[in-house]
Formats: structure tokens, sequence, C-alpha cells
């Protein structure tokens, strides 16, 4: 299995060779997709304009028809599936350091609420607010063809205007309840942030606790208050993650995917993969026909 972890080696596989920090579609019909699973390094917002398509986030299975869209964060993984024969969507992919120079708070993404399932969310609208998403990307994707002076700032301006809109349409589609403190709030999304970042050699909810100068009890409270999870249901989510992203890489035997995850043992990595998806890591692999 190939993975594709960056903006790049995503587009390479439709041969678009993309050197920039961000991509828009042009909404023409795709005909394949890759095959395998792979984790997204980079924010993505695709809106379906027309057929259907079955897809898999993070495990999770889900047709996605006209007038629905999916906003990913980075380290979402996704594995396309079957799609109708006049299946189209737009498209929008950006690199977050792109979209917040100059911005002070590093969490402006994540506070808009856009990712009600973890990492992401998808949602069925209106075709009136489909079409203004799609009108935006429109508009993007032509500012994007002319290079001037301030081009990367409008195409900021752009998209986080697009953001804006998509927060405000789910927040009428799903009647998310209102925020919830800024303190606590803020605590959740720097505890995320060293998950992803530490995931292959700290799994300690003590590790994380003193990082963030909390107790652990705290941490704890505020986690389940933010989340509806424990600590240890998070950080188990992240490297159930980590280690699906390994066994797609068929060059990477099981025991050494075991080490880098800092397991006692392959059997040890072996029932912590059972637990949580009924399968061995070898059951996986033969399952999603990755073989070496």
């Amino acid at each position: 299995m190939v993975t594709y972890e960056n903006l790049h080696d995503t587009l390479s596989f439709y041969s678009i060779d993309c050197r920039q920090s961000y991509y828009i579609s042009s909404g023409k019909p795709i005909f394949e997709f890759p095959k395998a699973p792979f984790r997204m390094d980079y924010y993505a917002l695709c809106i379906c304009t027309a057929g259907e398509i079955n897809i898999e986030i993070d495990r999770q299975k889900y047709k996605v028809d006209a007038h629905s869209f999916l906003m990913a964060a980075p380290s979402t993984i996704v594995k396309f599936g079957k799609t109708s024969d006049d299946f189209t969507m737009k498209l929008l992919f950006f690199d977050k350091n792109f979209l917040i120079k100059n911005i002070s708070n590093p969490f402006i993404i994540e506070k808009m609420n856009l990712f009600s399932k973890g990492s992401y969310s998808i949602v069925k609208t209106t075709s009136k607010n489909s079409s203004l998403l799609q009108n935006l990307l429109d508009y993007l994707e032509k500012k994007s063809r002319k290079q001037g002076k301030f081009t990367e700032e409008i195409i900021r301006t752009i998209i986080f205007n697009l953001l804006l809109e998509t927060a405000e349409i789910m927040e009428q589609e799903n009647s998310l309840t209102p925020g919830k403190e800024d303190g606590k709030k803020d605590l959740y999304l720097k505890f995320s942030k060293l998950i992803r970042e530490n995931i292959r050699q700290q799994r300690t909810v003590q590790f994380y606790a003193d990082q963030l100068h909390v107790s652990n009890k705290y941490l704890i409270e505020i986690i389940k208050k933010s989340s509806g999870k424990t600590p240890h249901e998070v950080i188990d989510e992240t490297l159930l993650k980590e280690a699906y992203v390994m066994l797609g890489n068929s060059d990477i035997t099981i025991s050494e995917i075991a080490f880098e995850l800092q397991f006692n043992s392959a059997s040890a990595f072996g029932r912590f993969f059972k637990k949580h998806t009924t399968l061995s890591p070898s059951e996986y692999r033969i399952k999603e026909n990755i073989q070496s």
C-alpha cells in the first residue's frame, strides 16, 4: 500500500504537480481514487456537487451525496469506495501554517467547531448553503490563478471566509451546543496537539498532564467534559490511527511497528489492535490486501 501523507503526494496520484500550500479543485469528474487508506497532513473541505460516493473515515463508513460536505483536519484517515457514474465534487486542501501566518491564535481553526467527530465532520445541507460554499471555492480558484503582490493574503482571507461560512452552516444544521469556556477548550486543544506530536513515544496521561502543568485529575475532568472521552481513550484512538498508517506500509514488519509504537512485544501490540478492531494486525493486512 502507498501511503499519501502530504498534500503533494496525494495530488501526485492524480498527476497534479502542486508545490503550493493549498489546492483548489476545478470540480471536474474524478474517475480514480487511491484504493488504500491514507492519512492527511493537511485540512480538507470537500463538497459533493452531484452523484454519490462511499467513503470510510477513521474506520467509519458513510455514503455522501449532493449538497453534503466533509470537513477534515490533519491526521484524519480516509479510504475512498465506490462512486456513482455522475459523481463530482469541489474541494480545497490547505496547510495550517499557510493559513495562520500572522495570526496570533494557533487554535483559530479548532475554535470554529468544524470537527464534530474529533478530526472531521460530514454534513448534509441545503442546495442554497451548498451553492454558497461552491461559489466561494470558485472565487478562490479564480483568484489563485492570478499571481499578484497580494495574492497570498487574498487567498488566506477567502479561505477564512469559507471556513467561517462552513462553521455557520454546521451551527445551523447540527444545532451545536454553545462553546465551552475558552480556558478549558484551549486545554483540550493543546492536549490533542501534544498527543499527535508525541504518540509514538508517550502514552501515559501523567506525561501529558505534566506537559500542560495541570494535575492528572484535572486533565481527566476537562478532557471528559470537552470530548465525552477519557484521556486514555483519546490517546488510544490516536495510537490506533498511527497503527493503521504503519500497517499500511508493507515494508514494515508487525514487530517493527510494535517497537516503533513502544509496545513491549508484537503480541502486546496485537492484543491492543484486536481489542479496538476485532482483527489482529496480520488479519487486518490480509483483509486490506497489504502484502510485502
